[in-house]
């Protein structure tokens, strides 16, 4: 059998030391991403502060349940009250449970901000929580 000159010694030496370096990188990336980055099927919040599900969460929580209602139950609001106004621009539509619903303008204006345009159950405490939406009824924004 052949010995191995120096030359090739340190081929096989360079080649395990990639193998070395690439597996252990590997396995690296695999530990970053399933112990640290989090689970993929979960509920995130999107820009406007609604819940939606990211992968296919086994489980529904609580807090998205009761956001889902809430939702549901402004968009019934605003089906019955829309056809009774000329003009929806800047006004309260009223409350569901602990939440007031707020029609608002996309981009927000200076009439959005007016006190007599905003929902008097929430600066006087009835409701603790908001959902402004648009003049066709889409979210805006929900607040918590």
């Amino acid at each position: 059998m052949k010995e191995l000159n120096m030359k090739e010694k340190f081929k096989i030496k360079k080649s395990f030391l990639i193998g070395g370096i690439f597996l252990l990188l590997t396995l690296a990336v695999l530990f970053v991403r399933f112990f640290l980055g989090g689970n993929e099927d979960a509920w995130i919040q999107d820009s406007r502060g609604v819940w939606i599900k990211h992968g296919n969460p086994a489980e529904t929580p609580d807090y998205v349940s009761e956001q889902q209602k809430i939702i549901l139950c402004a968009g019934d609001i605003f089906a019955q009250l829309s056809p009774n106004f000329d003009n929806l621009s800047s006004e309260c539509l009223g409350a569901c449970e602990n939440y007031s619903i707020d029609i608002v303008h996309v981009p927000r204006t200076a009439e959005d901000d007016k006190t007599e345009n905003q929902c008097k159950e929430y600066f006087n405490g009835k409701t603790s929580e908001f959902i402004e939406l648009d003049n066709k009824g889409n979210i805006v924004r929900i607040s918590k």
